[in-house]
């Protein structure tokens, strides 16, 4: 299909995307969604990322159907997230916009039959609003610079022993171990997407300690995905890699707690 790109992220559509059906890894957020509109892309396929808190992983679904973009999302137990041809081969839909709908694009559906489906799109944009990512200072009691991002794409060079909490998923874009992060940070929250197919949610985390960073997924039922704020505020630590263990980081403590102890140490 001559029309189809096939995506690990939708930062990587670029120019390549316009009048395209869109299939990512990305997460069914509002940015990635936004991103996919900004491309003008004939229709779109993300992950659901387990739903979570608020229904951020699908917020950009429905978010698109008010741009006039037909958009989907299959479940994170179906395929991989941050894998765009895992999501092509195995994933299965679990929300899709009233426009994806009206092409007979539905919940249940294979995502090969989906793009079918989204291929008869005869979509006409509106104007597509701006969005701004949040990069915000956590002002804390410690000497260690915290940050909270939307995305980790806004992680800067600045950012050298900074503690980051993320909006972004933590799984690997294509399952490569390539640019997971790549500042030196002393420590890296990100949101754990339900986890899903294979683990994926949780991969980052892994290869973040070969780098003597210390990491954490947040659970995605406690903070929105794509909302570096909400990790901060509403997150609950869903699993830490061996780095995080040692200075004292467990499951079920809150992102706050986890902070906390971070910046006490020297």
């Amino acid at each position: 299909m001559d029309s189809l790109l096939v995506s690990d992220s939708a930062t990587q559509f670029g120019s390549g995307g316009r009048g395209r059906v869109a299939v990512c890894g990305s997460h069914g957020g509002r940015y990635p969604a936004w991103l996919a509109a900004h491309a003008a892309v004939r229709a779109a396929v993300f992950n659901d990322a387990g739903l979570g808190k608020d229904d951020a992983g699908v917020a950009g679904v429905a978010w698109l159907e008010g741009v006039g973009i037909a958009a989907c999302a299959v479940d994170a137990w179906s395929a991989r997230i941050g894998d765009g041809a895992d999501t092509l081969a195995n994933g299965i839909v679990s929300t899709a916009n009233s426009l994806a709908q009206a092409l007979g694009c539905v919940p249940g559906m294979y995502c090969s039959d989906a793009v079918r489906a989204l291929g008869k799109a005869n979509t006409t944009i509106a104007e597509v609003p701006e969005f701004t990512l949040s990069r915000a200072i956590v002002e804390t009691t410690g000497h260690r610079a915290v940050w909270a991002l939307d995305s980790v794409s806004l992680a800067r060079a600045s950012d050298r022993r900074a503690i980051l909490l993320t909006g972004s998923h933590g799984a690997l874009l294509g399952g490569r171990p390539d640019r997971i992060l790549d500042m030196d940070v002393f420590a890296a929250f990100l949101n754990d997407a339900g986890g899903g197919r294979d683990g994926a949610g949780f991969a980052r985390i892994a290869l973040l300690a070969t780098k003597g960073v210390a990491a954490a997924t947040v659970w995605n039922a406690s903070a929105r995905i794509g909302d570096g704020r909400s990790t901060y505020d509403d997150g609950v630590l869903s699993r830490v890699n061996g780095v995080a263990e040692r200075l004292g980081l467990k499951a079920g403590m809150t992102a706050r707690e986890a902070v906390a102890r971070l910046v006490g140490i020297a």
